[in-house]
């Protein structure tokens, strides 16, 4: 990719350019996060370090996105070459959970806010693991800046502030996370100071002891009690035997670039197939956002996120065949069952719980070990439940399906279907892109219009992420669609079928970092949607 043909950004509008730097180069969701990894890479820690010191200030300032109560899951290229460690971080049911169980139960629907939303969150365990094969720095080090903000304090975000009063009514059910992230009821205000002394004993305990200190003892005693007292089928030995595993990555060919995504449980393989159909679909001289465009983006995103609902689930316990979901002859085929002049009908209905925030945080060191590394609570806030610990508990469960004769159905230590995915770009076997999107189910169709902008329509990778976005909503089938799109546009595809609506929240979010190796520059993007940037040295 020639930079110098890159379309930018108009630099007498709004907006922000990429960053260049030579030796290293973080983005995240939180300026003081980026920060963070940056001053990571300075002391001498690698790529991964970094990653996991942003994660953990991202837990403490922008605690609805992420949390050491949620999962989490990995991409890392040693040296920047194209054999990758992949990580799948992602919690697990209790031992005790069936479909039959919560039948008993007289659960028919796995609510946000119920113990039964709670896997055993599988984030602390994925740090450690990580850390001990591939961190430099000492484990300990790495969560000293999140520690002392939690406990000294730091100045509330506008995005993380919007965030929090989006969840206020609901997070006011639970009276230890209205205590921790509410005033009054509401949100604090733009630029107040907060403080979480909880959570910064919950962090010491871990830098201390590392994951014991999360799944055994106190910590651990704590999420069983605040579980078990609303329900759940928890226990201490689950917590006890949490563990994440690494995994093969999963790719695929566009255009000049290889795409790699850790495979199911997560919905990374519903990118690659995105890509693959997309990858058959001529590129329309006028960009993204025409009308014949959009509507083949929507499509496509219409009929795989469908699949994704029916078939992805973890594979540890089901048997499914997914490199047969990336041939081209699939591909092509499905792109067949699309009409270009109409929109068709979603072609199964398998419901699913509204995304919302995860954070993605992107990191290449000096030595061009690459990072993408991603963590989530799943909705903000996730379940809303928050122990007398400080830790705030995901609700990851409500992926899981209660129909026994679906892939994805609940099962003892079994994984959900999982939105998050860390994903690479390599060439001539190094890596040239480390990215990732955030937003839930967004995810895979962002991935793929991120790419799209940026290769095909040859944006740079922070107007790629500046663009208007659009995505299916999975539960009404309307299509949300940011200012920005023209209204000549949406009447367009108002006529062809599309329940067009605008986007009453912004649509996900992004970062990404590309390696040019023969300058040895290294650039980053960040999404405006957060509150975040790119900053290198």
């Amino acid at each position: 990719m020639d930079n110098n043909t890159l379309k930018r950004r108009p630099l007498d509008g709004p907006g922000r350019s990429p960053v260049h730097a030579l030796n290293g180069m973080a983005a995240t969701s939180h300026i003081l996060a980026t920060q963070t990894a940056v001053d990571v890479l300075k002391a001498g820690g690698n790529a991964l370090d970094a990653a996991i010191a942003a994660c953990a200030m991202q837990c403490v300032v922008e605690p609805g996105s992420t949390g050491i109560g949620g999962d989490c899951f990995a991409l890392y290229a040693p040296g920047g070459g194209d054999q990758l460690v992949a990580f799948n971080g992602s919690g697990r049911a209790p031992a005790a959970a069936t479909a039959d169980a919560f039948k008993q139960l007289g659960v028919s629907h796995i609510e946000r806010g119920s113990a039964h939303a709670v896997v055993v969150p599988g984030a602390v365990d994925a740090w450690c693991q990580l850390h001990k094969d591939h961190g430099k720095l000492p484990f300990a080090t790495l969560l000293q800046a999140a520690i002392t903000t939690a406990r000294n304090g730091y100045g509330l975000s506008q995005r993380v502030q919007f965030d929090t009063q989006q969840q206020a009514d609901f997070i006011s059910q639970f009276p230890n996370t209205a205590d921790a992230f509410l005033e009054n009821g509401q949100a604090p205000a733009v630029g107040s100071v907060r403080k979480l002394p909880k959570l910064a004993d919950a962090l010491e305990a871990i830098a201390t002891e590392g994951r014991d200190a999360f799944y055994r003892g106190p910590l651990a005693n704590d999420m069983v009690e605040e579980l078990t007292a609303r329900g759940g089928l928890h226990t201490l030995e689950d917590f006890a035997n949490a563990a994440g595993n690494y995994v093969a990555s999963m790719h695929t060919d566009y255009r000049d670039y290889r795409l790699h995504e850790c495979p199911p449980n997560g919905q990374g393989i519903i990118a690659l197939l995105m890509m693959n159909m997309l990858r058959e679909v001529p590129v329309d001289p006028h960009g993204p956002l025409t009308v014949a465009r959009m509507h083949w983006e929507i499509e496509i995103c219409r009929i795989t996120y469908a699949l994704r609902d029916a078939w992805v689930a973890d594979p540890d316990q089901v048997n499914v065949d997914y490199e047969a979901l990336l041939s081209t002859e699939f591909a092509v085929d499905l792109l067949g069952k699309i009409d270009p002049l109409k929109a068709t009908e979603r072609p199964s209905d398998f419901p699913q719980p509204k995304h919302k925030d995860t954070v993605y945080i992107t990191v290449v060191d000096k030595d061009r070990n690459a990072c993408s590394f991603i963590n989530t609570l799943f909705n903000s806030y996730g379940s809303g439940i928050t122990t007398k610990s400080g830790v705030t508990l995901t609700n990851r469960g409500q992926s899981f399906s209660l129909d026994p004769s679906h892939p994805n159905v609940i099962a003892p230590n079994k994984r959900p279907m999982h939105t998050i995915i860390p994903a690479m770009l390599t060439q001539q076997g190094r890596v040239s892109h480390c990215f990732g999107v955030m937003g839930g189910h967004y995810q895979a169709m962002g991935q793929q219009q991120f790419l799209s902008r940026h290769i095909d329509f040859n944006y740079d990778i922070q107007h790629a992420q500046d663009l208007p976005r659009f995505m299916l909503d999975l539960d009404t089938h309307h299509i949300d669609v940011e200012a920005g799109v023209s209204e000549s546009v949406c009447e367009g595809l108002r006529a062809m079928g599309h329940n067009i609506v605008t986007a009453d929240t912004p649509i996900g979010g992004s970062q990404a970092i590309q390696i040019d190796w023969e300058q040895g520059v290294l650039t980053g993007g960040s999404d405006p949607r957060k509150d975040g940037g790119a900053l290198g040295y």
